[in-house]
């Protein structure tokens, strides 16, 4: 039985479901009967009670008397929609790529283009939606204010007047870094449909921010004294992973310096990574396959410890 309620896939499907149904927003508008719950939902009422009941049982909802429906703790997680439990939308592409695991494990490569028709990053391309909901879900939305103390030792800054955020989404991290030191200017590095979205990040130091839409495969602005790299190499495999620092090399000579945040682990054994496995194939790495990628880039390893968050940060220097 263990076994089985460890394989047991109704608990998460019901969740997506509900979520999606928005049946949280519903219940906390006042909609806690299970006829209007139906209704405002534009869902079946008999198949939705069974799957409100069967969460009930699982400790998501309450059901004070039969046919009510209330919020608890864990329900009230599911309140405004949350991107990536809605199957209609991120929350859907990263739910169905789980059955791709099988052909992934066999083949080395990722199989999502077997369920959507196009590799990942093309298929946010193709769905503007569905890359707006990933954007949210890896912004502050989806994981809180970044932290803008990215440098090991905080006595480094006064030696930094530039930053380049090198993948950097729509700005959160390089916006709180920019917050945080006055006296820096910074470049937001994106595609251009990201970049687009980014000045509202922006508004109280426009003059101290530049844009690059482009992709971190091509060139990437030279000269500045820090390159940020903020979970970006685990969404990407070896070979891919070792161009983008090829990149940010070339761009930090002589003497810049390239820091990443997450996705490298002091430990022998890296963090599993199942889902990016599915996505893209990309990976966490231990300390030393970092090293020895960012030796195929041309980057010297020169520190590395712990961010106050908690997350490990690698600095490099430009070989």
């Amino acid at each position: 039985m263990e076994l089985w309620r460890l394989c047991d896939l109704a608990t998460p499907w019901s969740i997506h479901v509900a979520a999606t149904l928005r049946i949280a927003d519903h219940i906390a508008a006042g909609h806690e009967r299970i006829e209007e719950l139906a209704e405002v939902a534009g869902a079946d009422r008999a198949f939705l009670h069974r799957v409100l009941r069967h969460l009930v049982g699982k400790g998501v909802f309450a059901e004070p008397e039969p046919g009510r429906f209330v919020l608890n703790e864990l329900a009230r997680g599911l309140i405004e929609g949350r991107v990536e439990f809605d199957l209609e939308g991120f929350g859907g592409r990263m739910a169905h790529a789980w059955s791709t695991l099988l052909q992934a494990v066999r083949t080395g490569r990722p199989a999502y283009r077997e369920i959507f028709g196009r590799p990942f990053w093309e298929d946010l391309d193709a769905h503007p939606k569905i890359a707006a909901d990933f954007n949210a879900f890896m912004g502050p939305q989806g994981h809180g204010t970044p932290d803008p103390d990215v440098l090991l030792h905080p006595e480094d800054w006064d030696g930094i007047r530039t930053v380049v955020d090198v993948g950097g989404g729509t700005g959160a991290l390089l916006a709180e870094v920019l917050r945080a030191h006055p006296t820096v200017r910074g470049t937001l590095v994106d595609l251009s449909r990201t970049v687009a979205r980014s000045p509202a990040s922006f508004e109280d130091m426009a003059d101290r921010v530049t844009f690059s839409g482009q992709s971190f495969f091509d060139p990437l602005p030279p000269g500045a004294d820090l390159y940020l790299l903020k979970s970006v190499l685990c969404d990407w495999p070896d070979a891919e992973a070792a161009a983008i620092l090829r990149r940010c090399a070339e761009a930090a000579r002589p003497s810049g310096r390239v820091v990443l945040l997450n996705g490298v682990t002091p430990e022998d054994m890296a963090d599993p990574a199942l889902l990016m496995l599915v996505l893209v194939g990309g990976k966490d790495r231990t300390m030393a396959e970092f090293r020895e990628l960012a030796g195929q880039a041309g980057l010297t390893v020169s520190d590395f410890g712990r961010q106050r968050s908690g997350r490990f940060i690698v600095e490099c220097r430009a070989g």
